[in-house]
This record gives structure tokens, C-alpha cells and sequence, in this order.
């Protein structure tokens, strides 16, 4: 395993960081076909998708295995796309190897852990809360061998040249809450299905993969063999989709506050405040960069100890972990990006280094996956209950 970070360590920092500052000033799909060599690169290497199983080209790696990768391709906003271990690809592989039947899996699997196409994932909508996934209004209707989707979704990453969509629908609207969803594959060519727009993020409206795509299903027409497991279990699905996923999100936070940690750093030794007094010896400027390395430190071994737990108990039992390590890996990624931002001052706010892209685009990191509210509310709630609380 050592050695396989090395080389993965090598190709990120040979090939991948020279060309960042290009990506970060240019659209994604003008970048797109740079890219690509890249990511020819990486398969020639033996490095191509090692989260994925070794039947489908990858490196079967665990949990806990493919979270010391994440940290490291997490240093750059390139580095998972170029190893085709990015979301929400990676999560839909998963799904798909996991709950796919033999058609999906040829038809959208393999080209998708190829790394042939791109797919997104339809679950938000602007009318409803995230918070309450279960509470939205598109629907699939079955008429005949067909289902028909109408509604509304927005915040589908990466939407932008996808082949296909995995969109949540409500297929049983009388159901318990929890069974009322499914998850339907949509072909991004179905008519019916139109991308409105790609959503201005902070201003970046993005491009491509680089992207977050408002769309609208009207009289959407796909086969009832599209839907991915039983009808009534797309919630279900999400859930076991998410719990690793999770753990992907914290273990590339960690990788990003690593590259903002050293960049501050460097900073810090080189910046002079005036001649021969270099901004390192400003103690606030030393007490963020003491804390930082000790909040990144303590978050690395929370998520991989959490990585373990899903392996050996699953993710439902380990539910409460994982929930931790959402809402507290986005603060320390928050904090340590606030903090190398600051020192780096006006250079900071720049495209001239990856911080200003991580602020705009990964302050969502406390939004997207359940508000942190929520999953503090959540593991509290069950802390109390266990000490007697009686809650409504």
C-alpha cells in the first residue's frame, strides 16, 4: 500500500499541481482534453480508479485504503476527476455495482468505471429543504412498461455532459415517508429532460464536470427496468449510498486542508512584514497554524476510525460516527482555509492559488450531504436518549 501512495503521491505532485493554476483560470471544458491525456496517463500508470473493484478496473481497495488515497487527490480540484474517483461518479459506480441489474451494468457501469462517460445524481430540489430528503414533489408515474417523471431538481453536480442521471422520484406517494422514493436512471438525452442552467456557485458558473445544473423533468419517459433496486427503496439506497461517501467527502477536506496548511506555512516563512520580519513571527499567525495541524491531525484519525467502524459493523450502525465526522472534518476544513486565506491577504482572494477556488466551493461542504445543524441534532438527540431524555 505504501508504495502505491508513492506512486499516486508522484503523478499529483509531477503531473497534476503543474497544471492547476491553468484549470483554475480557465472553463473545465476548455481544460477538458488536457485532462483526458492526464487521465490516459494515470491508467498507463496501473493507478486508474482504486476505489473500484478489480472486475471493473480498479484496485478493490477498502474503505479505509481508498481514504489515504482520497487525502492525498484531494490536494488539488483536479485530482480525483483524473483518477475517475470523483462524485458523484464514484457513488453512483457503487450503487450501480452494488443494486445494478445485468443491463444497467453494461449499459452504464462499465463505461461509467472506464471512465468513457460522466453521470450526475437528481436528488435536491430548490422548492423543498434539504434537510428533509424525504419531502420532495418530483414524481414517476408508471404507465405501461414506462415510468414518467415530472418535476424539478437543482444542485445536480456535474450534470453538465453526463450521459446519464440518477434521479430520486416519488413512485408510491401514499407510502410510509421513507418508502415513497426511487432511484430511476435517466438518460441526459430523454426528451422532456432540459438543463435550465448551470447554477453560478459565488459567482463561477462553472463548465462541464466542474459544475452544478438546475433541470427540469416534464412527461419524462424511461422504462421501468431503469429503476436501480426495488421501487419504494430510493431512500434506502441514498442512505447506504451516502454513508461511504462521507467518508470520501472528509478524506479529500483533509487533503484540501492539507495544501492550504502548507501553503500557509510557506507563506508565513516567505512573506516579510518588513525587511528581515517574516509574517511567521506574528503569533496569531503561529497559534492558526499550531491549531491547524492539530484540528487536521485529530480529524484524519476520526475519519479513518469511522472507515473502519462501517466496514466492520456497517454504515447504519456506525451512523452516529459518521454523522461526526460530516460536521466536524467541514469545520476543521472551514477554520484551516479561513486561516491560510487570511495569512496569504490579498493574494489570497486570487485564482493565483487553489484557496479562493476551495473557499467558494467547498463552504457547501457544512450544506450538501445534511446541514451540519441537523447531523449535531441528530447524534445528540440519540446521546440524551440514552441518558434518559424523552424527546417528541
Amino acid at each position: 500500500m505504501s508504495e502505491f501512495l508513492a506512486a499516486i503521491r508522484s503523478f499529483i505532485d509531477e503531473r497534476a499541481l503543474p497544471l492547476e493554476r491553468e484549470f483554475l483560470s480557465r472553463p473545465f471544458a476548455e481544460m477538458e482534453p488536457q485532462l483526458a491525456r492526464l487521465r490516459a496517463e494515470v491508467e498507463e500508470r496501473g493507478l486508474w480508479a482504486p476505489h473500484l473493484p478489480t472486475e471493473l478496473g480498479g484496485h478493490g481497495l477498502s474503505l479505509s485504503e481508498f481514504a489515504l488515497v482520497s487525502e492525498i487527490l484531494g490536494e488539488t480540484p483536479i485530482g480525483h476527476y483524473l483518477f475517475n474517483a470523483q462524485a458523484p461518479d464514484i457513488g453512483n459506480c457503487e450503487l450501480l455495482h452494488s443494486h445494478g441489474s445485468a443491463e444497467q451494468k453494461q449499459m452504464w457501469l462499465g463505461p461509467l468505471s472506464r471512465g468513457e462517460i460522466r453521470s450526475c445524481f437528481a436528488m435536491t430540489e430548490p422548492e423543498f429543504a434539504g434537510s428533509n430528503p424525504v419531502w420532495m414533489a418530483t414524481t414517476a408515474r408508471r404507465e405501461g412498461n414506462d415510468y414518467v417523471i415530472d418535476g424539478h431538481k437543482w444542485f445536480t453536480s456535474s450534470a453538465d455532459g453526463a450521459a446519464f442521471t440518477i434521479v430520486m422520484a416519488v413512485t408510491a406517494p401514499d407510502a410510509k415517508p421513507h418508502e415513497r422514493a426511487s432511484q430511476i436512471i435517466v438518460p441526459m438525452n430523454t426528451p422532456g429532460l432540459e438543463l435550465v442552467r448551470n447554477i453560478p456557485v459565488m459567482g463561477d458558473v462553472g463548465s462541464g464536470y466542474s459544475s452544478h445544473a438546475e433541470l427540469r423533468f416534464t412527461n419524462v419517459r424511461v422504462p421501468i427496468a431503469n429503476r436501480i433496486g426495488a421501487e419504494g427503496a430510493g431512500f434506502a439506497l441514498a442512505q447506504e449510498r451516502l454513508g461511504p461517501g462521507r467518508i470520501h467527502h472528509c478524506m479529500r477536506w483533509i487533503g484540501i486542508c492539507e495544501r492550504a496548511f502548507r501553503l500557509m506555512c510557506e507563506r508565513a516563512v516567505s512573506r516579510e512584514l518588513s525587511p528581515g520580519h517574516a509574517l511567521g513571527e506574528q503569533q496569531a499567525v503561529q497559534h492558526w497554524i499550531a491549531e491547524s495541524r492539530a484540528e487536521i491531525d485529530a480529524a484524519r484519525l476520526l475519519v479513518l476510525d469511522t472507515a473502519t467502524q462501517i466496514e466492520t459493523v456497517g454504515a447504519h450502525a456506525a451512523r452516529d460516527r459518521i454523522s461526526l465526522v460530516k460536521f466536524h472534518v467541514a469545520g476543521v476544513l472551514h477554520r484551516v482555509l479561513d486561516h491560510a486565506l487570511q495569512v496569504h491577504g490579498s493574494l489570497g482572494m486570487t485564482d493565483y492559488t487553489p484557496l479562493a477556488y476551495w473557499y467558494r466551493h467547498e463552504r457547501g461542504a457544512r450544506i450538501y450531504d445534511g446541514p451540519d445543524e441537523v447531523h449535531k441534532s441528530a447524534v445528540a438527540k440519540r446521546i440524551l436518549k440514552g441518558f434518559g431524555l424523552k424527546s417528541s
